[in-house]
């Protein structure tokens, strides 16, 4: 086995996901997607309350952030759920591995490559909704939506990473899509639920640092965390700024913990596919 890493290798397997990509079309479906709800939500998040129109950046981020929750982590787990085990099945997987390549450097190069496509498709859907409304924004304004284009781009690539491992673990394509929604469900509807049963059983007696070290154990709930501590104004219109403890509301510290998602998913799936 060679010592060096062939990152030559890498990027011809990386450049190959993201032309498929490209292909279907799965990177304008993805960015149409997030153009079309993030125009959306600027312009009709209040409508419940009786008023249309741009309502400025924080109320906007506060609601595509809900968006951002529920619908990024389903595309980046449908994503990359059969990276591996849906070469195994079409045979291609031996041949891949017969060629002048290690595992490692197959693993590393379809993660490059879906991840480019999440990031293209991202940043262009983001973009469209920037250009949209730049009449709307100033200079502040835009870095916020930037920053918050960044840490969705984040939250996808945290569960693009669980996806290649449970790719990796499964035994096939059903079963790899199955545990990916079962993910998702976890993840976004499940942990929050379970979470706010333990605190009401709990009367009190959960601190607010054990409190924030559970959330650390949801990427979904980082990412939230993120953009609520990024923004002095934001942070106004959430009730959980209230109880995090101070230590805890770095947004470098955050953004460290969701790059730990990336990281140590992909290790695991590393470790495994060796």
């Amino acid at each position: 086995m060679r010592a060096q890493l062939d990152w030559s290798a890498a990027r011809t397997i990386a450049a190959r996901e993201f032309r498929d990509r490209l292909r279907n079309r799965w990177v304008l479906a993805v960015a149409l997607v997030f153009a079309v709800f993030a125009l959306a939500i600027a312009w009709f998040g209040m409508a419940q309350q009786g008023s249309v129109g741009y309502r400025g950046i924080d109320v906007t981020i506060v609601s595509l952030s809900s968006l951002v929750t529920y619908l990024v982590p389903l595309i980046a787990l449908l994503l990359g759920y059969d990276a591996i085990v849906g070469e195994r099945e079409r045979g291609s997987l031996e041949l891949l591995l017969s060629m002048p390549i290690t595992r490692f450097e197959l693993l590393l190069g379809k993660f490059a490559g879906l991840a480019a496509a999440l990031a293209v498709s991202t940043a262009l859907g983001f973009g469209a909704a920037l250009l949209a409304l730049s009449n709307e924004l100033d200079g502040r304004d835009a870095m916020h939506f930037f920053s918050f284009a960044g840490s969705a781009l984040l939250l996808g690539l945290a569960f693009l990473s669980m996806s290649l491992c449970l790719s990796v673990l499964a035994r096939n394509r059903i079963g790899a899509s199955g545990l990916a929604i079962g993910l998702w469900f976890l993840f976004v509807l499940v942990f929050d639920m379970v979470l706010m049963g333990v605190l009401v059983l709990s009367n009190g007696a959960l601190g607010s640092s054990v409190f924030g070290a559970l959330l650390m154990l949801n990427p979904a709930d980082v990412f939230r965390l993120l953009n609520i501590f990024s923004s002095d104004q934001v942070q106004g219109l959430y009730g959980l700024a209230t109880v995090m403890p101070e230590q805890m509301t770095s947004p470098a510290l955050l953004a460290g913990v969701m790059l730990a998602w990336i990281a140590v998913p992909f290790a695991v799936a590393s470790w495994r596919f060796k």
